[in-house]
């Protein structure tokens, strides 16, 4: 019987599971799209192109790790590099002797400047041939000392060949070098050669390569060449085979891998919470609107049993349907979403999105079973309910919530306290990892005591809603009556200003933030800046000459200039504990005792000064010092840019590392290991009572390629532009589960509103106009939007203060310009799903209505 009732409800009377369908469908775009997004990022890999015909590749590990014992057990934690990590230029000659080995080839590419046709790679000659037996010298010979080779395609462009000169500008220094020979165009841009030892000191790290590229001897297969090679380098590099290689020529997939990771399992687990708290919530209110329904199978001798049989059923029919309808919207948002990751450079290119059936199949399973649950709570107790009581139980709702709810939902309470306040002695990612748990703790919370907080909300607030009359009147006795109802209602605004005020507000904070400290702690007069990828520690002088005088050292030799300072943008990775963490560094060019000229850093212990005493010195962010428990005179341990270790001595802690950085190093520190030694800016001081026009063309006429000339504007750019991707994740997640938490409370409002049939033909009936109905249902749902409001705002409040304080010492920064259009959201959001239903209800014939159907 069971089963024909539930066939029979879903065939005759679709209307009553269309809010079931809806909830079902989006939670399942929500996580397939999350899903997807962590399958990913567990899978991710690019096809070798430069290796395609190389079949054992020796590179560096991209990532840092530590491994520590819990118990008996261990762990490891990694964390991905900032910048390339490289291998020994040494080990070549230890692969190059194994049996199985015709060739071992250091790779390395490095950029250059001021070639013709604009931004060169450069390599050594020893690497011509690794692409294949196309890449190969088409004319001339190989270059000597003071030599280049360029790629055919590129001198023609220039109108240059064999025995012409050009001037290039390379990290590691730059001169006038003489075109030995031409080779074969290159697939992936403009190249030059050049000879071995001279590439190895223009690359900027001298003795380190990319990576070494290993041919086999006839007969020697990939797999027992790459077990001689492990032999040869043993822990010192990573032997890669396969696809492996790929990840090779892309240093920025363990990053993007690392990136999609967290936001399909941190994010998504987050959303999948969301979207099983979402469906619960829709299918317990759905179920409990035909209380009746199940009471009438009571009164007429259907068991507990088959009460519950028949909602399981229900489920099995609506929940695989609906849930398999948002697999492909799902993976549609996925798609979109990585595609704007690849457009933000957060994902390489090469990098495709993996769309498997893991996560649908999740998706359908997880949606399936939390309308289960939600069915079998939802009829409970009209299940238990004798049959000679159900009808006279069914038409009363509860005066209060049981005691097991109501005790989950203060646990839950206290649960937020105890986490945000733990939030409090959190500092960086930690405190922000800790955000949307909190968020999470307080949302269960409001669910599970919505009916105390609808009854508040609504003592609170009649007293005003009284005064407007008849229908406000209404309202005020209708949301303390039905205090449920209301509270389903109630719960998914909250959800909306919780998630969004969290999640936009947090950003704006640390980008507010940010902004105040550049422009109180800028105090240089012009930014030097480049469109390509730097501006050069040394500029072309004689033929291979290398330590001419850089940007830095010209620009403080100009008349009217007062001190000027290099900044060379990096990373650090950094131990807390047992995590590793990252965070931005810059190297500092030049003499740092003048850096106080340029940059206020509101320094706090110590002097910058002492980072001119030896590159083995390190001044920290006091927030970042303080979390590392690092004091001036100490020692701290940090990973720089290429994963090499460093114990630097503490010499100054300062306050504005958000806008500048949270680590400075000495240039000549940080210069070897990062992809490029290229400063990214120059600061500029004048002189007192100098020119500043003067100075400012003074600058521009270094004629140094791609340079620009800026003034305190250019810096909070880039300090903004270095934003922009953790702004935009920010605003999809707010978006996704802000949008997923709009549409349900729409969904929820609609189907509260349509459920009040019989009370609106009452109403009318009793001499009500449809003026005044839709008058008290327009006071109902400002009485929502403000109650859902206000819960949502104080949950984001009290999630938003430790974590704003953790990530940036300050209090949580709310522009008006985002914060009002979500008030205003939310309001009109209430409005339309209450009008519109209600519009509906009032055309009908309230004899008609009051007879019908429930």
């Amino acid at each position: 019987m069971s089963n024909g009732l539930a066939r029979a409800s879903v065939r005759f009377r679709p209307a009553s599971f269309v809010g079931t369908f809806v909830a079902l469908f989006f939670a399942a775009a929500v996580i397939t799209a999350c899903g997807t997004l962590l399958q990913t990022g567990i899978t991710a890999s690019v096809p070798a192109a430069r290796y395609a015909d190389t079949p054992v590749v020796v590179a560096a590990d991209p990532t840092v790790g530590i491994t520590f014992r819990q118990g008996e057990d261990t762990d490891t934690e990694e964390q991905p590099v900032p910048d390339r990590a490289r291998v020994d230029a040494a080990l070549t000659a230890r692969i190059a002797a194994q049996p199985g080995v015709a060739a071992a080839r250091p790779d390395s590419a490095f950029p250059l400047q001021g070639g013709p046709g604009g931004p060169l790679t450069g390599r050594g000659f020893a690497a011509l041939g690794i692409a294949g037996p196309q890449d190969r010298l088409v004319e001339g010979r190989a270059p000597g000392a003071g030599e280049v080779v360029l790629d055919a395609d590129t001198a023609r462009a220039a109108h240059l060949a064999p025995g012409g000169t050009v001037a290039l500008t390379a990290p590691g220094g730059g001169g006038s070098y003489r075109i030995s020979g031409l080779a074969a165009p290159q697939s992936a841009g403009s190249t030059a050669w050049f000879a071995d030892q001279q590439a190895d000191r223009l690359s900027g790290h001298p003795g380190r390569v990319d990576a070494i590229a290993v041919q086999p001897r006839e007969g020697v297969t990939a797999k027992a060449l790459a077990a001689q090679v492990g032999t040869a380098v043993g822990d010192a590099a990573e032997v890669r085979t396969g696809r492996d290689r790929g990840a090779v020529e892309q240093p920025a997939l363990a990053g993007a891998r690392e990136a999609l990771a967290g936001i399909g399992g941190s994010f998504g687990g987050i959303a999948t919470m969301t979207a099983v708290f979402v469906v619960v919530s829709t299918v317990a209110l759905a179920t409990g609107q035909r209380a009746r329904e199940f009471a009438l199978l009571r009164a007429v001798g259907a068991t507990p049993r088959q009460i519950r049989r028949t909602i399981a059923t229900e489920a099995m029919l609506v929940a695989p349907l609906a849930a398999a309808s948002g697999i492909l919207p799902g993976v549609g948002l996925a798609r979109w979403w990585f595609g704007g990751m690849v457009e933000r450079g957060a994902v390489p290119e090469a990098v495709e999105l993996s769309v498997g059936p893991l996560p649908m199949v999740a998706a359908v399973v997880l949606c399936t079973l939390a309308a289960l649950a939600a069915g079998f709570f939802a009829a409970r107790r009209p299940a238990r309910m004798r049959a000679s009581q159900a009808l006279g139980a069914a038409a009363v709702e509860p005066s209060r919530p049981g005691w097991i709810r109501t005790g989950l939902g203060l646990l839950f309470t206290v649960g937020g306290i105890v986490l945000a306040g733990v939030a409090t002695g959190l500092n960086g990612t930690d405190a922000a990892n800790t955000a949307l748990g909190v968020v999470m703790c307080f949302l269960t919370a409001v669910a599970l005591l919505g009916p105390w907080v609808a009854r508040v909300a609504a003592g609170l607030l009649g007293v005003p809603l009284r005064a407007g009359g008849a229908p406000g009147s209404l309202a005020a006795d209708n949301t303390r009556a039905n205090a449920r109802r209301l509270a389903s209602a109630i719960t998914p605004i909250a959800m909306v200003t919780a998630f969004c005020g969290t999640l936009l507000f947090m950003q704006s904070t640390v980008r507010h933030e940010s902004g105040e400290q550049v422009r109180a702690g800028l105090t240089a007069d012009h930014v030097l800046g480049s469109t390509g990828p730097g501006l050069p520690a040394a500029v072309p002088g004689a033929a291979g000459a290398a330590g001419t005088p850089g940007v830095v050292e010209r620009a403080a030799g100009l008349p009217g200039v007062e001190a000027a300072v290099g900044v060379l943008r990096t990373g650090v990775v950094y131990r807390d504990g047992h995590n590793l963490d990252s965070a931005a560094a810059l190297g500092v060019t030049g003499d740092p005792s003048r850096l106080p000229r340029v940059l206020d850093l509101d320094v706090r212990t110590g002097s910058l000064a002492d980072l001119g005493r030896s590159p083995d010195t390190v001044a920290l962010d006091a927030t970042l010092a303080s979390a590392l428990g690092a004091e001036v005179g100490e020692r701290v341990q940090l990973w720089l840019g290429d994963g090499t270790e460093a114990k630097p001595l503490v010499v100054a802690t300062y306050g504005r590392g958000l806008g500048f950085g949270q680590v400075l190093l000495p240039r000549a520190a940080v210069a070897e290991h990062v992809t490029a030694a290229f400063d990214q800016q120059v600061l500029v001081a004048d002189a007192p009572g100098a020119d500043r026009a003067a100075v400012a063309r003074g600058l521009a006429g270094l004629g140094v390629p791609g340079m620009t000339v800026t003034d305190g504007e250019g810096f909070a750019a880039q300090a903004d532009k270095d934003q922009e991707m953790g702004a935009w994740a920010n605003a999809v997640m707010a978006g996704v589960l802000g949008g997923f938490a709009a549409v349900t409370a729409a969904n929820t409002l609609v189907m509260t509103v349509l459920d009040r049939r019989r009370e609106v033909a009452l109403l009318r009936l009793a001499g009500t106009t449809r003026g005044q109905v839709r008058h008290m249902m327009r006071w109902e749902a400002l009485l929502v939007a403000a109650t859902g409001l206000g819960v949502g705002a104080v949950i984001a409040w009290v999630t938003l203060v430790p974590v704003t304080r953790g990530l940036t010492g300050a209090a949580p920064y709310v522009p008006p310009g985002t914060a009002l259009p979500l008030a205003a959201g939310a309001v009109a959001l209430c409005l339309a799903a209450t009008a519109l239903p209600a519009r509906a209800l009032l055309r009908a014939s309230p004899i008609a209505m009051s007879g019908g159907k429930q």
